[in-house]
């Protein structure tokens, strides 16, 4: 009997269930030798077959259970993707800045890339990425006819949203509403020249859908899409709403641009989109640079999505800060008061406040905003904490493990300005301040979001005091998608 008939004998002998046993067998096979870890490859919690462990809810809470059992460099299994998740400000401070080359790009996002096509800043990579960041952090810094003029528009809207507080007269109120739309403001004026009235139900709806994006960004729906999709693109859930809503803000501001391009003139750039359509005209002749439409408009929902909920949820952070410890809010007040009474706050004024400034950084710190930075991937096999890191790996820096480093800083679980502060009571920055990342890849809204958050808390103490509601004990407790923000809660602004 040759061995052809010996496989068809072998066919006939096997029914349906021995049949699926076999294909089962072999696919687990298959999975085990593609998924194998090479040798000296960081340690982690055995994955589950074909899937990997997509279901591990990874959150900055769960990440440290897993380094108890680990240590600070794990990994983890997405589908067929591996994931180095890295802790400690020594370990993150050598993946962001050290061998920040190895780890300076993303990695391919299935749901984004739908989105971006590797356009905008955030998941773009290269050359292209490089002159897209460079534009707009020169943008940022350089917006009208400097820093003066950045900073009378700031004063200007938060005197705008000081009014929405007064009518408010004292009674207990929700601010994240008034302080999302005002920072919004701030940053649509920058981007696309406009400002919106805080009852406009047309543009709150879309902050809210950036808002509800970031929150899902978090959640293990963006994971499963990721790992799976070929079949989560047409299945219905959470990453679907992920998906219309970044469209549904991207047409919004597609319309600016093209609101934009009658009056255009390239000799008097208004915002933004004016100064981005006439870098555009510029390097025509640099295709590789990506300046046209696309990247611009996924520029501007990376400068506007960003610039938005990363400082709104900082300001209502600091306001609950406030409330919490009254003790501090009177300090900075003071303080406030001494170095500049009541003329309207500008930079300069910063370097001569420096309990002002350590508060803000301490918000910073102790809100941890951002606890797992975005996404990297290894350029090149390299090594890190010993471990051997194939090129291609994922790899997520786990920013809470800095901001909470107890070998950087004295009591990192308490809220304390006297972190950033000296034996003489003046401002000194800390090394692993990473509350904006670091590195080339580092948040280019860095120096905006400093401004803000100095003219409008400046200008806030300045016109009200702050408690809670009567009877009420503000809790510091959060919610975690992509971003960490408070839990909703109400305060009360007094007029001085």
């Amino acid at each position: 009997m040759d061995s052809a008939m010996i496989l068809y004998s072998l066919y006939e002998s096997l029914d349906f269930k021995s049949c699926l046993f076999l294909i089962c067998l072999l696919l687990l096979l298959i999975d085990m030798i593609r998924n194998k870890k090479p040798a000296n490859f960081p340690p982690g919690p055995w994955p589950l077959p074909i899937l990997g462990n997509v279901f591990t809810d990874v959150n900055y809470k769960t990440v440290d259970q897993l380094i108890e059992k680990y240590g600070n460099i794990f990994s983890l299994r997405n589908g067929n993707d591996k994931i180095v998740y890295v802790s400690g400000f020594k370990i993150v401070k050598e993946v962001l800045i050290t061998q920040g080359e190895n780890f300076i790009d993303r990695p391919i996002s299935p749901l984004f890339d739908t989105l971006y096509k590797g356009r905008g800043i955030s998941f773009n990579n290269g050359y292209s990425w490089r002159k897209q960041q460079q534009f707009a952090m020169s943008h940022l810094k350089n917006f009208g006819e400097g820093r003066k003029t950045l900073e009378e528009h700031i004063q200007r809207e938060c005197n705008f949203l000081c009014g929405a507080f007064t009518e408010e007269q004292g009674c207990p109120f929700d601010p994240l509403v008034k302080i999302n739309n005002a920072v919004a403001n701030v940053i649509g004026n920058l981007v696309f020249g406009h400002r919106y009235e805080y009852d406009d139900v047309d543009f709150q709806k879309r902050l809210q859908m950036s808002a509800e994006s970031v929150f899902l960004t978090g959640s293990v729906w963006n994971q499963l899409y990721d790992a799976f999709p070929g079949i989560m693109k047409w299945l219905p859930g959470p990453h679907q709403t992920i998906i219309s809503n970044y469209q549904e803000l991207s047409n919004f501001l597609k319309e600016k641009v093209e609101q934009h391009r009658p009056d255009w003139d390239s000799d008097n750039p208004r915002d933004y989109i004016d100064t981005y359509l006439t870098e555009t005209e510029k390097r025509k002749n640099d295709s590789e640079a990506g300046f046209n439409i696309g990247s611009l408009v996924w520029s501007m929902v990376d400068l506007f999505e960003g610039g938005t909920e990363t400082t709104t949820t900082t300001l209502r952070w600091a306001l609950l800060f406030l409330i919490k410890y009254p003790d501090i809010q009177k300090k900075v007040r003071a303080e406030i008061e001494q170095v500049i009474g009541s003329c309207p706050p500008t930079m300069s004024d910063k370097a001569n406040m420096p309990y002002t400034n350590a508060f803000i950084h301490e918000v910073l710190r102790k809100a941890n905003l951002v606890p797992l930075n975005l996404a990297r991937i290894a350029r090149k096999d390299t090594t890190l904490g010993g471990y051997f890191i194939p090129k291609g790996t994922v790899v997520i820096t786990n920013l809470t493990s800095v901001l909470y480093d107890k070998h950087e800083w004295e009591t990192p679980d308490t809220f304390k300005p006297g972190h950033f502060l000296d034996s003489e009571g003046q401002f000194c920055r800390r090394n692993a301040f990473f509350a904006f990342s670091a590195g080339k890849r580092q948040c280019p809204g860095e120096y905006l979001a400093h401004m803000e958050l100095f003219i409008f808390l400046t200008i806030l103490l300045q016109t009200f005091s702050f408690s809670p509601p009567s009877g009420e004990e503000p809790s510091l407790e959060s919610q975690v998608g992509f971003t960490q923000a408070p839990l909703p809660y109400k305060l009360c602004a007094h007029t001085k």
